[in-house]
């Protein structure tokens, strides 16, 4: 199991939640006060680690959410070959390749080492 569970009023800015199986981090957190009837409601926004695509979710403060185990790891570059990057894991030595995004295009270079996580079974670079 790649992911935890969480009450919305524990989520913090900055954090990360799973919204539509998506792993998120977490921009802003509206908290509206209780209705004559109901609960305190929390508007949460949150953008997309893998797919950048921006996402909202209103939930009771109660609520129960998914929140992903995020894995952040050291990698080497071993190779670049054309718009995908082969590297190693520095704990593991585990090989693996990842598509080059927009964000470090020209930017790595066979032999250094990068930054790289880990959520719900995927994987990106966060920094060289």
């Amino acid at each position: 199991m790649s992911w935890t569970q969480a009450e919305v009023r524990e989520l913090k800015e900055g954090r990360y939640v799973v919204i539509d199986e998506e792993p998120c981090k977490i921009l802003s957190i509206q908290m509206s006060k209780p209705g004559k009837h109901g609960e305190a409601k929390a508007r949460i926004d949150a953008v997309g680690l893998f797919d950048e695509k921006k996402r909202s979710i209103v939930h009771p403060v109660t609520h129960k959410v998914q929140v992903p185990m995020i894995d952040k790891r050291k990698a080497q570059i071993l190779a670049i070959a054309g718009k995908e990057v082969q590297l190693m894991d520095l704990e593991n030595f585990e090989n693996f390749s990842l598509a080059i995004t927009e964000e470090f295009e020209g930017q790595l270079h066979p032999g250094e080492e990068v930054m790289y996580m880990i959520a719900l079974g995927r994987r990106k670079i966060t920094k060289v």
